[in-house]
């Protein structure tokens, strides 16, 4: 496996085999240069390779006395460990927080699950949907009189889980520097989407400003915040909010003059949103682009994700870069002296952490 200078490099972390947030939130620390020791189940597990990239991977038997001393062994010289598992799981397996920080007092125990280590759905089963319906973000996504739309797993599993974990992590790490002491990281994704909502907990609540789904400014009933379909069936995304911008987007688009006025009339919208959306069905999606992209007119065209990498702003920051043989997304965020660094994954994990005992 290459080598990395990013600013993370010389973090020892233990993963637990899972799927989705547990995984990104590895990906994000390995991509910024973390040495990931990733514990597999015996047999295999097929990978990601983009998410479960830049891995050292072992496969244990985690209810043998070999595998259990294997895992010990490797936590006693860790700082991370970032697991996924129900609440209770880790404690059966022996390897909960009061054994492992008796341990090694300076790990940050990283417990990564949807409902959170407590409170009355603790222990049940659930996916990204159900934690984010509980939330208030779920019932806000889709169009007036029909259900919600389940925004893939991006606003639970990743947004308000990955994110907040690596989040979490990174802030006792750096809490650890001055008490030399690890601690409990529990990263729940209903606690981070509700976090994420905070912006509409914030400002008062009104018929523009609502999170009433198909309503208000954000929520797909504002002409001037929406996506609209082209000639040739492609769609583009305007979000031309301040006055400013609104107007750039008129008159480049030679819009229908009655447009210019009552942007913020709620009354208006439906009627505007029709006239917008039959002057968007007059040209093609690389037509609009050529006479809005780069304007302040805030424009886009709706991309599909194997088309993504191909826009050429997406192409001159690198976002996507091919690495033995496939699209790999960037490291993320970017640092000016000590980059991420995409690396591939390898099964020398038994090898890591006898480095690691050596190390001391």
């Amino acid at each position: 496996m290459s080598q990395s200078n990013g600013p993370l490099t010389g973090l020892k972390v233990v993963e637990f085999v899972g799927i989705g947030p547990g995984p990104h939130v590895a990906m994000l620390l390995a991509d910024l240069g973390a040495e990931v020791v990733r514990i597999e189940r015996p047999g295999g597990q097929a990978m990601n390779p983009v998410v479960e990239r830049a891995r050292h991977r072992v496969e244990v038997d985690l209810k043998s006395p070999e595998g259990h001393q294997f895992v010990l062994d490797a936590l006693s010289h860790a700082d991370v460990l970032v697991e996924g598992y129900r609440p209770g799981v880790m404690e059966r397996l022996g390897l909960g927080p009061e054994v492992l920080m008796e341990l090694n007092q300076r790990l940050i125990f990283a417990r990564m699950t949807g409902w959170g280590q407590d409170g009355p759905l603790a222990k049940a089963a659930g996916h990204d949907l159900n934690y984010i319906a509980i939330t208030g973000a779920l019932d806000a996504i889709g169009k007036k009189g029909d259900l919600p739309i389940p925004p893939q797993n991006l606003v639970g599993d990743f947004g308000g889980g990955s994110m907040y974990c690596a989040f979490g992590i990174l802030a006792a790490l750096y809490e650890r520097e001055r008490s030399g002491k690890g601690q409990v990281v529990d990263a729940a994704i209903v606690d981070g989407v509700t976090s994420l909502m905070s912006f509409f907990f914030g400002q008062p609540a009104n018929a523009i400003r609502t999170t009433k789904r198909g309503h208000g400014l954000l929520g797909g009933a504002a002409h001037f915040y929406r996506c609209y379909a082209c000639a040739d069936g492609k769609e583009v995304s305007v979000g031309a909010i301040e006055p400013q911008f609104y107007a750039e987007l008129l008159e480049r688009t030679n819009a229908p003059a009655e447009l210019r006025e009552g942007q913020l009339d709620i009354a208006n919208w439906e009627d505007y949103t029709g006239k917008l959306a039959a002057l968007f069905k007059t040209r093609t999606q690389s037509d609009w682009c050529e006479l809005l992209e780069g304007t302040d007119a805030c424009f886009a065209p709706v991309l599909p994700l194997d088309e993504a990498r191909d826009h050429p702003h997406m192409k001159a920051r690198d976002v996507y870069v091919e690495h033995g043989g496939t699209w790999h997304t960037a490291p993320a965020p970017r640092f000016s002296r000590t980059p991420g660094t995409i690396r591939d994954s390898a099964r020398d994990g038994e090898d890591v952490v006898a480095r690691w005992k050596q190390e001391g």
